[in-house]
C-alpha cells in the first residue's frame, strides 16, 4: 500500500527582476514565512516545501518540470508576491502535469496606513499580480483551484486542505491497480465501462486475476497462519457463531487476497458471485476486513466503484469517519423517505459506530450456490455524508455526488443478516432519487462520512471529469436543464 506520509506540495512564488536584489530577497523571506505559517497551522494534512521564487520563464519551467519529476509531489501552489508578467508562465504552465492551486493572498493582512509608501506598493502587488496570473491560466484553459484570503485565515487553510486531499486522490490514481476476480456480472450495464479510457483519464490500471489463483493461494496457507488471524478477530469482534470453520475460511480468503495484492501492488479489487469456481464461500468477512485496511472494493465486477473507493480512502487520510462500498438496497417510504443501504455482505466496518459492537456471524446468503458465508454485522455511525457514483456515458465519465444524512435505523431489524446503514437523501427521497436516475447514477456507490461534495468536485476538476451534485438546494427541473446543458458542453470538448 502507498505510504501517504511521503507526499508533499511545492510552493512557487512569482516575481521579476525589475525591482532589484533587495526586493527579491524580501520576496523570498516573506514567502518562507508564509510556507512556515501554513505548515505550522496544524490544519494542512501534508507539508509544503520551502518556496521557489521564479523571476523568468526558464526558472518557472524548471520549477514545474522538477515538480513533475518528483514522485512525492502531489501538487503545486502558486502565488504572485509582486507583478510577474504572465507570458513568462506559459511554457511552465503548459508543462505542468500536476494539480494547481492559485493562492491569492498577501504577506501583510492590513495596510500599514502610517508607513505605506511606494516601496511598500512595489513589494506587495498580489492584488494585481494574481490577476495577471489568473488571466493566463484562463487563456490556457487550465483547471485549477483559486483560494482568496490571508494565509492565516482558517477558511483559507481549510480550502487548501480540501484541495490537497483531492490532489492526493489524483496522485494515488496514477499508480492505482485493480484486480478483478471474474468479469462483469450477467448483463448488468452500469458496472461496465471503458477500462482503457479510465486508465487514460485517471491512471487506473484494471487487470484480471483468475479465481483459480485465489483458490491456490487459499489452499497453500498453513493452519498456523490462519490461527494468528483468528486471534486478531477474537480481540476485535464478538464471534457469534459455532461454525468456526466458516470463519476460518474467510480468514483464509483474507490472507490469500492480501498476499496476491501485495505481489501485484494492487489497491482495489472486485468479485463476482457467478464466478466462484473452487471456492467454498462468497468472500464476505474477508472483503470487509480488506476494505477496513484501505483496499477499494465493489461486488459484481464493478471495478469503477472499487477504484473510486480506493481513491476516496486516500483522500480521507487522517480523518476518522470512514467510507464504504454501498448499495441503495431498499426504501423506507414513511418518515419523509429513507434509504436502507447494504450489500449482500460487504459493508466496510470503518463506518461503524466508534464504540459499537461488531459481530461475526454465519448465515445463509441465498445466492452464489455456496456454503453460508461469515460476515461482520454492525450499525453505522450517523452524520452528514455523501454517496458517490462514477459512470461511463460513452463520450465521458460522469461523477454523481449526492448529499445525505446518515441516521439511526428506524428500528431494530433482528433478521437482517448484514450491517445496517440508513440515510435520508437531500433534499428528500423523491427529488434526490429522481435526480440520481436522470443523471444515470449507479446502484453501487461509495458512501463517505469523511469527505464532502467539494472534495469530489475538486478531484473531478483536476482529472477532467464531469461532476454532478445533488444537494439540499436541488430543484428537479433546474437539475434536468443542467444535464441537457452539460451534454452540449461535454460533447464539444
Amino acid at each position: 500500500m502507498t505510504d501517504l506520509t511521503l507526499y508533499n506540495f511545492r510552493f512557487v512564488v512569482g516575481s521579476q527582476d525589475l525591482y532589484g536584489e533587495e526586493t527579491l530577497r524580501q520576496v523570498e523571506k516573506n514567502a518562507r514565512e508564509i510556507v512556515s505559517s501554513l505548515n505550522e497551522s496544524g490544519l494542512l494534512p501534508w507539508k509544503i516545501q520551502l518556496p521557489t521564487v521564479a523571476i523568468d520563464s526558464n526558472a518557472i519551467l524548471d520549477a514545474m518540470q522538477e515538480a513533475n519529476n518528483d514522485k512525492s509531489c502531489a501538487g503545486v501552489i502558486v502565488w504572485m508576491h509582486t507583478f510577474s508578467p504572465a507570458k513568462m508562465w506559459i511554457a511552465g504552465l503548459k508543462a505542468l502535469r500536476l494539480p494547481l492551486l492559485h493562492l491569492h493572498t498577501q504577506f501583510n493582512k492590513e495596510i500599514p496606513v502610517n508607513e505605506i509608501d511606494m516601496d511598500y506598493m512595489n513589494l506587495h502587488q498580489s492584488a494585481h499580480g494574481d490577476r495577471e496570473f489568473g488571466y493566463i491560466c484562463s487563456r490556457l484553459r487550465l483547471a485549477r483551484k483559486v483560494v482568496t484570503g490571508h494565509y492565516t485565515d482558517i477558511a483559507v487553510l481549510e480550502e487548501i486542505a480540501l484541495w490537497m486531499r483531492a490532489s492526493i486522490g489524483s496522485a494515488f490514481s496514477r499508480e492505482l491497480k485493480c484486480e478483478r476476480f471474474g468479469d462483469n456480472m450477467r448483463q448488468v450495464a452500469v458496472t461496465e465501462g471503458d477500462k482503457v479510457e479510465a486508465q487514460i483519464k485517471l491512471g487506473w490500471e484494471v487487470n484480471y486475476l483468475p479465481v483459480g489463483e485465489l483458490v491456490t493461494a487459499i489452499n497453500s496457507l498453513t493452519e498456523e497462519e490462519v490461527d494468528e488471524l483468528i486471534r486478531e478477530y477474537e480481540l476485535l469482534y464478538t464471534i457469534d457463531t459455532t461454525d468456526t470453520d466458516a470463519v476460518r475460511y474467510q480468514a483464509r480468503i483474507e490472507l490469500a487476497m492480501k498476499k496476491l495484492f501485495e505481489e501485484r501492488s494492487a489497491s482495489a479489487f472486485s468479485t463476482n458471485f457467478e464466478d466462484l469456481y473452487g471456492m467454498e464461500q462468497l468472500p464476505g468477512l474477508a472483503v470487509q476486513r480488506m476494505m477496513e485496511q484501505g483496499y477499494g472494493f465493489a461486488g459484481e465486477g464493478d471495478w469503477k466503484t472499487a477504484c473510486l473507493q480506493a481513491v476516496m480512502k486516500r483522500m480521507e487520510f487522517g480523518l476518522v469517519q470512514g467510507s464504504s462500498f454501498m448499495e441503495d438496497y431498499t426504501y423506507h417510504m414513511a418518515d419523509n423517505g429513507l434509504v436502507l443501504g447494504a450489500h449482500m455482505l460487504e459493508v466496510d466496518p470503518s463506518i461503524a459506530e466508534i464504540d459499537g459492537e461488531k459481530t461475526i456471524s454465519v448465515e445463509p446468503l441465498g445466492i452464489g450456490n455456496r456454503k453460508p458465508p461469515a460476515r461482520m454485522k454492525f450499525v453505522s455511525r450517523t452524520g452528514d455524508a455523501i454517496c458517490v457514483s462514477l459512470v461511463d456515458l460513452g463520450d465521458r465519465l460522469r461523477m454523481i455526488c449526492a448529499d445525505v444524512e446518515v441516521v439511526e435505523p428506524v428500528a431494530d431489524m433482528p433478521n437482517l443478516p448484514v450491517a445496517q446503514v440508513m440515510w435520508r437523501p437531500l433534499p428528500d427521497l423523491k427529488t434526490s432519487s429522481e435526480a440520481w436516475i436522470y443523471a444515470g447514477g449507479a446502484h453501487h456507490t461509495v458512501l463517505s462520512l469523511s469527505l464532502t461534495a467539494e472534495h469530489m468536485r475538486e478531484f473531478a476538476s483536476i482529472n477532467g471529469i464531469e461532476f454532478v451534485h445533488i444537494n439540499a438546494n436541488t430543484d428537479i427541473n433546474a437539475f434536468r436543464d443542467s444535464l441537457i446543458a452539460a451534454d452540449a458542453v461535454w460533447r464539444n470538448r
